[in-house]
């Protein structure tokens, strides 16, 4: 009986322990996960998980548009829509760095962590808004002048706005981590802002310079520039909204840094969706398109005079893939002769003889016929081509080949 009662005793002891390690574990995660990833599964803190799908659909998105315009390439015939899709690259390279940043503001915080929040905020936000500012460059560019600048130039404008960001948040990891030897972790909302300062900038001249895109003589351009405009607006609003309720609201709401990062990882999927709804989209859309015709001929409108574009057929020497029959030819133009009140010989007779003799036949006094030759013929195209009336013989028309 004994026995019995200590492993009845052992029994109970193992339950009670199992017991109290999934309580101690969040509701939705296994037992083996650390504590530093239990936002991603907990369903307590749904919020996590929400903005870890709709972080997860947008990378799948943009490495999708990406692989569709490495595929395209070689079918990109415009050099005006193939001289920037390098850019379009880094754009999308850009975007997708902002959809996996989210995760960092989703796992719980330590020193990697935090350093990496830190240094990458910055620096693709100012990747993204320095595509942005040279695409509207081109735009504007192919706007006025018709023509844009060159690949190597958006791409290196685009790199040298963003080492200036880079330069600044390795300088602010230096000064606070290295020198002051603080935790990666211990900064103030306010700096963190106050780092973002150069993104800012990038941002109102990105709009200022969407706003020339919708003046020009090229209006095809034009929807390119105001796709431009409306992402930079909308991203002006985002940037607004996230650094008072960062900065003010949380504080207002008594939540303090419970949430701060729900508010960063937020900002980040929303600003990932809208660079690729409102401008990485319709930009490899219309980089797909074939080119179309500026003014296509309309053969049937006979509200304008038509002027023929090619030569008539005299000016027109085609190679012709048959010998001229010069045995009809002679017969048709001795039948011609004959009917004008010629005969065989009386040219020559004529010529010579004296001028007050009438001549014998009295078919001489006949006006001469037109040659049949000479009267010009119009095709079924002519007549077609010239709205369904029989056009005029050309100024230039001598007669009809003879076949």
């Amino acid at each position: 009986m004994r026995t019995y009662q200590v492993l009845a005793f052992l029994l109970v002891l193992v339950i009670a322990s199992v017991a109290s390690e999934n309580a101690s574990t969040s509701r939705g995660c296994g037992l083996d996960l650390l504590p530093q990833y239990v936002s991603l599964c907990d369903l307590d803190a749904i919020w996590g998980i929400v903005v870890e799908a709709v972080a997860g659909a947008g990378a799948l998105i943009t490495l999708l548009l990406m692989l569709i315009l490495l595929v395209r390439l070689p079918f990109i015939k415009d050099k005006e829509k193939k001289r920037p899709v390098c850019l379009h690259f880094l754009f999308l390279l850009g975007t997708l760095g902002l959809f996996g940043l989210t995760f960092a503001f989703i796992i719980r915080m330590d020193e990697t962590i935090c350093s990496i929040r830190r240094f990458l905020w910055g620096v693709l936000f100012a990747l993204c808004f320095s595509c942005l500012l040279s695409q509207a460059w081109r735009v504007r560019r192919l706007v006025c002048q018709g023509t844009s600048p060159a690949g190597w130039q958006m791409v290196g404008l685009a790199l040298c706005l963003m080492l200036v960001q880079v330069i600044i948040a390795t300088e602010w990891l230096v000064l606070t981590v290295l020198r002051d030897t603080k935790p990666a972790c211990a900064y103030e909302p306010m700096d963190f802002v106050m780092a973002l300062i150069y993104d800012m900038v990038l941002l109102v001249i990105t709009l200022g310079q969407a706003l020339f895109t919708l003046c020009g003589k090229f209006k095809r351009w034009k929807l390119n520039g105001a796709f431009i405009l409306i992402t930079t607006l909308l991203s002006l609003l985002l940037w607004a909204a996230w650094i008072t309720m960062y900065l003010f609201g949380n504080a207002m709401m008594q939540q303090g840094d419970a949430w701060s990062d729900p508010t960063l990882a937020i900002t980040l999927a929303a600003s990932g969706w809208v660079f690729v709804i409102f401008h990485a989209i319709p930009e490899i859309h219309c980089t797909l398109l074939p080119p179309l015709q500026e003014n296509p001929p309309n053969y049937f409108d006979t509200s304008q005079p038509r002027m023929r574009e090619t030569a008539f057929e005299e000016d027109v020497h085609l190679p012709r893939t048959y010998m001229e029959n010069q045995a009809f030819s002679m017969d048709e133009h001795s039948a011609a002769l004959r009917t004008a009140g010629f005969s065989n010989g009386s040219l020559g007779k004529r010529s010579s003889g004296s001028l007050g003799k009438k001549p014998s036949s009295g078919l001489g006094n006949r006006p001469s016929a037109p040659f049949r030759s000479n009267v010009y013929q119009p095709t079924e195209m002519a007549v077609v081509l010239n709205g369904g009336t029989i056009p005029t013989a050309p100024p230039t028309h001598t007669g009809r080949h003879l076949w």
